[in-house]
C-alpha cells in the first residue's frame, strides 16, 4: 500500500515565507550597517587625507591655502577654492598643471573650458554622499564637487576661523590649539549642484561660502536660497532635497559629521555638540573647548 502524503497547509506556508521575510530583512539590514560603517571608515580616512595634504602646504607655503583667492582683477587664480591647491599634495600634479594652464588662457572665467570643472576627485568626496560621485551640468558648464568644507568661522563676515576668502592662516594663528580647532568638516553636496564645488567657485556672496568654505552660523544671501530661514544656520541633520541644507554642517552618516581637527586629526562629532562648535571654529577665540 502507498502511503498517502500530507501537503502544507496554508498556515504553514505563510509562516514559512514570513520566516524567510524576516532572515532577509535581517540579511540585508546587517549588509546595509556593514556597508554605512565601511563608508564612514572611507570618509574618515579620504579626510584625514586632505589633513596631511594641508599640512604639507603649510610647510612648503608657510601658510594654509586661502578658502577662495578672491583678491581684485590681477589676482592670480582668482575663484580657485583650496580644495585645488592642494592637487600637487594629493597626488594629482597633472591635474595641477592642468589648472595653471586654464588660468594662464583664462584668467577670469573658470566655467569655461578648459578649465577642468568637472573632474571628480576621488578624495574630495564622502563615499557615502552619492552626489559627490557625480557632476552636474549647469549653464552649460559641468561641476564636480566636494563633501567637505573649510571652516570659515562662526559667521561668513567675521573670518574668525581657519579657511576663509584671501585667508593666509599659519598654525601659529591658532592660539585656541591645533587639537582644539576644526578646519574642515562634512557638507553633502547640494541636490541642485548649485553650491560645493570643488575646483573654483564665488559662493554665495563672492566669499566661496557655501561653496568652498561654511561657517557654523551661515546665513542665506543668495538667490538660489530665498525663502531659507534667516536666523543663523545650525549643526544637524540634513537632506540633499532640502536647498536649505548646504547652510550647515551635516553628512549621510547618522548621528554627527566628521571634522578635521587642525592637528591633522579627524573626529567625528556628535549633533548634540552643536553649541559648542562655533568655539571650535574659531582660530583665536579665546574660548577653547575640548572636541567630544
Amino acid at each position: 500500500m502507498i502511503a498517502s502524503r500530507r501537503g502544507f497547509s496554508l498556515v504553514e506556508v505563510l509562516v514559512a515565507v514570513a520566516i524567510v521575510g524576516v532572515l532577509l530583512g535581517l540579511t540585508l539590514s546587517a549588509t546595509q550597517r556593514v556597508r554605512g560603517a565601511a563608508a564612514k571608515t572611507q570618509c574618515a580616512n579620504r579626510l584625514r587625507q586632505i589633513g596631511l595634504a594641508l599640512h604639507q602646504y603649510h610647510g612648503t607655503a608657510g601658510a594654509l591655502p586661502p578658502g577662495v583667492t578672491v583678491g581684485d582683477e590681477t589676482t592670480p587664480y582668482k575663484y580657485m577654492n583650496w580644495h585645488t591647491r592642494l592637487l600637487p599634495y594629493l597626488e594629482q600634479d597633472a591635474l595641477w598643471r592642468h589648472a595653471v594652464e586654464a588660468y594662464r588662457v583664462r584668467p577670469n572665467d573658470y566655467r569655461v573650458p578648459p578649465h577642468p570643472t568637472g573632474t571628480i576627485v576621488p578624495a574630495f568626496g564622502c563615499p557615502a554622499d552619492t552626489f559627490a560621485q557625480q557632476t552636474r551640468t549647469l549653464g552649460g558648464t559641468t561641476f564636480a564637487f566636494s563633501s567637505f568644507l573649510g571652516v570659515s568661522g562662526t559667521r561668513a563676515s567675521r573670518l574668525d576661523g581657519v579657511l576663509y576668502v584671501d585667508s593666509k592662516t599659519r598654525f601659529a594663528d591658532i592660539t585656541d590649539g591645533t587639537s582644539n580647532t576644526v578646519m574642515a568638516g562634512e557638507r553633502p553636496t547640494s541636490g541642485g549642484g548649485e553650491f560645493g564645488w570643488w575646483y573654483a567657485a564665488n559662493g554665495q556672496h563672492d566669499d566661496g561660502s557655501a561653496d568652498s568654505v561654511l561657517s557654523t552660523g551661515e546665513r542665506p544671501s543668495s538667490h538660489y536660497l530665498i525663502g531659507c530661514p534667516t536666523p543663523p544656520a545650525e549643526f544637524g541633520p540634513g537632506r540633499h532635497d532640502d536647498p536649505c541644507a548646504v547652510l550647515h554642517f551635516w553628512s549621510a552618516h547618522p548621528g554627527g559629521a566628521h571634522f578635521l581637527v587642525a592637528d591633522g586629526a579627524v573626529r567625528f562629532v556628535p549633533y548634540s555638540a552643536k553649541a559648542i562648535l562655533p568655539a571650535l571654529a574659531t582660530r583665536a577665540g579665546g574660548d577653547p573647548v575640548e572636541i567630544p
